[in-house]
């Protein structure tokens, strides 16, 4: 059964079971393979896409859900705090082995589109959905201190 919805700006629409995670109607139907698989329980962040304009776990959403909806995922993000997030990441060196990376930025993005200027503690709670196997969350919380900077100028 076909669903349709605007994906990275550009209406879409998907034959796949509506049941399917929005994660592998977005790998295995639409091609779009940045967002990644984690846990398939929405509890590492791994495959957070926007949903107008919301960081959600793609995972754990059924495709039936973001019918009419608009999702962004890391290929379409393209706002101007996303690209001051995805600066500071390349800046600050933030990944290391980058599995995590883009359901990171998606977060991190979408925190700075409401906040531009999080405390450590926006930070933390915008982030704590994110696991990053790496540890590279010293790195991860200056990269957005580092992007809100680069909101100002």
């Amino acid at each position: 059964m076909p669903t349709s919805f605007t994906l990275n700006g550009q209406p879409a629409t998907l034959d796949a079971d509506p049941t399917m995670p929005l994660l592998w109607a977005l790998r295995e139907v639409a091609g779009l393979t940045g967002t990644k698989f984690g846990c398939g329980m929405a509890l590492c962040g791994a495959c957070t896409v926007h949903l107008d304009g919301q960081p959600v776990r793609s995972c754990s959403l059924p495709l039936a859900s973001v019918a009419g909806r608009q999702v962004v995922t890391i290929e379409g993000l393209q706002s101007k705090p996303a690209k001051a997030v995805q600066a500071a990441w390349i800046k600050m060196q933030v990944p290391q082995c980058g599995y995590c990376q883009s359901g990171q930025i998606m977060s991190a993005a979408a925190l700075l589109e409401g906040n531009a200027a999080p405390s450590d503690e926006d930070i933390d709670g915008a982030m704590s959905g994110n696991i990053c196997r790496c540890a590279t969350y010293v790195r991860i919380r200056a990269a957005i201190h580092a992007a809100a900077e680069a909101l100002k100028a």
